[in-house]
């Protein structure tokens, strides 16, 4: 992640943080959530139904839902 440039159209330096950025479940990963939220970048990452079914049985200390927006994914 930390190779990532995003070109200026208008010159300048690259940008090293993508606006948004999409992933499929492999990345779906606890530790690459927080990386992103950390460095406040906009993912779409779909959960894998194993997670899924392990955070609800987890309850209150299950974690933060993973937002997912199909229309975007």
């Amino acid at each position: 992640m930390e190779r990532i440039r995003v070109h200026r159209p208008g010159g300048g330096h690259p940008r090293t943080r993508p606006d948004h950025l999409g992933g499929d479940k492999a990345y779906s990963s606890r530790r690459n959530r927080r990386y992103m939220r950390r460095r406040q970048i906009k993912h779409t990452i779909p959960e894998p139904r194993d997670q899924r079914t392990h955070r609800k049985r987890r309850g209150s200390r299950g974690g933060r839902l993973a937002g997912f927006d199909k229309t975007i994914y």
